[in-house]
């Protein structure tokens, strides 16, 4: 049972499953339940920041417990990091456009923070992979995409700067 719970929470409930791309298809669902969240329940983007928070630190102890007798420590069953690591640029965003109603603007600003992270995640440039190659643990799997999603908030920061 709860080997089944932590397989359906690192899976992001199976989407890890799919055979091929499932990163990349957890990191689309994100952005689809991040646009669902924030603009049609109108849920606060400080609200959503903590539970990504709170997923966050779960996610590391789950990663752990899943991985605990595997050989590959990443496996790619686990997308939780992409829900992670996707969440970091659409949810600042949002906290720096709160008041932002144009959806136009907002599906084109999502749009290209999907294509940033997917780019900074397979392509891990330094420190993503630091992260990816020195730690093979849940901690690893973690950062490596946090990284990936921090580099997305650096590049929206460069371009608002640019264009202000």
């Amino acid at each position: 049972m709860i080997n089944n719970f932590h397989f359906l929470f690192v899976s992001l409930f199976g989407i890890g499953k799919i055979s091929k791309i499932p990163g990349s298809i957890a990191s689309l669902a994100t952005t689809i339940f991040l646009f669902f969240l924030f603009h049609i329940l109108n849920i606060s983007p400080n609200i959503i920041l903590v539970c990504i928070l709170i997923i966050f630190f779960f996610s590391i102890y789950s990663i752990s417990v899943f991985i605990k007798n595997l050989d590959d420590k990443d496996p790619k069953v686990i997308v939780i990091d992409e829900f992670i690591g996707q969440s970091i640029p659409i949810c600042l965003y949002e906290i720096a456009h709160e008041t932002t109603n144009d959806t136009g603007q907002v599906l084109t600003f999502y749009f290209i923070m999907f294509i940033l992270f997917r780019i900074f995640d397979i392509t891990k440039p330094y420190p993503v992979s630091y992260y990816d190659k020195k730690f093979k643990n849940s901690f690893g799997v973690v950062m490596d995409d946090v990284c990936a999603g921090l580099y997305v908030v650096g590049i929206l920061v460069l371009y608002m700067v640019i264009t202000s």
